[in-house]
């Protein structure tokens, strides 16, 4: 066991560094940290003992499956009532900031408030616990790492809080990173590629593959920007999505996780713009291999696309240009922007859910900018329970939190006041 858990857990657990990030705007900048208002009651747990049982037995009670365009678990569809947790500390697996105890209040209180699902990056844009060389080849991973990441998964298992692993960013890729040539050497050659495949994606999809709460690896956040913004070096599709290609092979013949892309914009995921960089044609061009594929669209929205490409809380995903194969997941949205779109989140995850898709992720639960924080979040996912509680809890052994209902409560005195 590291002996960082026994000083750093204890210390930290109130204590967050400050964070800049917004996916909401590839103009944002990126800086170190993020914190969060965990209110959470610590005695359930010891701050000196993490918790990591990462043996799930392999029975597949809870893992999330495709069926034509439906999530299903155990027989019954799934909504993802979903939210984006994406860091603590930035970078926090591998690091000696990695801080459990922040992760286990706050599933705590995702759970009671109603949410069934958490994005997370698993690397934000260093080379903390994965490393390349120079030349963009793979190196090593830590065992650091690894232990942090059953930790999370442990922490996820006991608050059923499905895991939505995000392994890269655009982030890696801009000038600002110390490392930023070592990423950019790595996605744009084949073998190097693979090199990073059977070094991290395929070690990590066969840890981790009998996790049921281990959802989705999301193979990297917002590849929008490393093609179009100069400083993640305006790469070609060919080159990013050569990447998706060999690691989504990897991880559908080492695992049953499923596999996504969070697109930034519907632009590059739809044939009725720019392209569609993730469609099973087009990755299975670049690695002529049946099983480079994607199995769900988890496609960003922001209000500023709005001009651009439409609103998705006011239609389905076909009508917002996606190509109705698969799943679709709003896998971003503001938790919190009222101000510019005019309408709260509980109406949009309720449209969203009336309109067929499969699941919204507000950005974010623990308050990394000024998109808004899970008090925001807390009636739009209170309202799912409310509407659609079998699909949120497909496996019908969850019961309703005094905070759950609360929110509930809540959403109902603010639609008397303003009638």
């Amino acid at each position: 066991m590291k002996a960082k858990f026994r000083i750093v857990s204890l210390l930290m657990c109130a204590a967050m560094a400050a964070s800049a990030v917004s996916c909401g705007d590839s103009s944002e900048d990126t800086s170190s940290a993020s914190s969060s208002s965990s209110t959470a009651s610590t005695e359930s747990f010891s701050y000196y003992d993490p918790p990591i049982d990462i043996d799930y037995e392999g029975d597949g009670t809870a893992q999330v499956t495709v069926d034509g365009t439906e999530f299903v678990v155990g027989g019954n569809d799934l909504w993802i009532n979903g939210v984006n947790t994406p860091w603590n500390n930035w970078n926090d697996f591998g690091s000696d900031s990695f801080n459990w105890s922040f992760w286990e209040m706050h599933f705590t209180e995702l759970e009671e408030a109603g949410v069934n699902a958490t994005r997370v990056w698993i690397n934000c844009n260093d080379m903390v616990g994965v490393t390349l060389n120079d030349d963009g080849s793979f190196a090593s991973v830590s065992e650091d790492h690894w232990q942090d990441l059953d930790v999370l998964f442990t922490i996820a298992k006991e608050h059923h809080i499905y895991i939505m692993a995000t392994l890269l960013s655009f982030d890696h890729f801009k000038d600002e990173n110390n490392a930023y040539e070592n990423w950019r050497n790595m996605i744009t050659d084949s073998d190097n590629i693979d090199s990073f495949v059977e070094g991290y994606v395929i070690p990590f999809a066969e840890r981790y593959d009998s996790c049921d709460y281990l959802w989705s690896i999301d193979l990297m956040n917002e590849p929008d920007w490393v093609h179009e913004n100069e400083e993640c070096g305006q790469l070609e599709w060919d080159d990013i999505s050569n990447y998706f290609s060999r690691a989504a092979t990897a991880i559908h013949e080492h695992s049953d996780i499923l596999v996504t892309v969070g697109f930034g914009i519907v632009k590059y995921n739809s044939d009725e713009y720019e392209g569609n960089y993730g469609s099973d044609e087009y990755l299975q061009s670049l690695s002529g291999n049946e099983n480079s594929y994607l199995d769900f669209y988890s496609t960003h929205f922001y209000y500023w696309e709005k001009p651009y490409y439409s609103y998705p809380f006011d239609m389905s995903p076909t009508d917002f240009m996606l190509d109705g194969t698969k799943p679709c997941v709003i896998g971003e949205a503001a938790a919190n922007d009222y101000s510019e779109s005019g309408q709260y989140l509980d109406e949009k995850y309720e449209n969203a859910y009336n309109n067929g898709w499969n699941g919204v992720m507000a950005w974010t639960s623990n308050g990394v900018d000024n998109c808004g924080d899970l008090e925001d979040i807390k009636p739009a996912v209170a309202k799912i329970v409310e509407i659609a509680e079998s699909e949120v809890y497909p496996l019908g052994d969850h019961e309703a939190s005094d905070s759950t209902e609360d929110a509930d409560t809540d959403t109902e005195e603010e639609s008397a006041e303003e009638e």
